[in-house]
């Protein structure tokens, strides 16, 4: 559990993918009104693979290290592939957490498909 705690603290204050795209083809932005938490995606797709990730965010450490994990996690993979993701990936990613807390983890999920579904 430790090895996950400093982990996610890593990828809160060091997140990778951290910036837009310069060449994205996909974007999406949403937010979890209760807490504060906003994320922004940015993707760059070429025949259905995704390319490359990048995401923008203000939120906690869970948000922040959930965008900071998937974006390195979605690239190389099909779209079909990460459209069908749930928390089990984020499970796999981040590690378990408190269920209050569960929002924190799947926004970023949230919006990387949003991305995907518009231009």
């Amino acid at each position: 559990m430790d090895l996950y705690k400093e982990e996610i603290l890593d990828h809160y204050k060091n997140p990778h993918n951290f910036g837009d795209l310069d060449e994205k083809t996909h974007q999406a932005r949403d937010l979890n009104a209760s807490c504060g938490d906003m994320v922004e995606v940015y993707l760059k797709i070429e025949k259905e693979i995704i390319i490359d990730a990048g995401f923008r965010g203000v939120g906690c450490a869970l948000s922040t290290a959930s965008a900071s994990l998937l974006t390195d996690e979605v690239k190389g993979k099909r779209v079909d592939e990460v459209m069908v993701w749930d928390e089990k990936i984020l499970r796999k990613l981040v590690g378990e957490v408190n269920p209050g807390r569960m929002k924190c983890i799947t926004l970023p999920l949230e919006v990387l498909q949003k991305a995907i579904g518009q231009k």
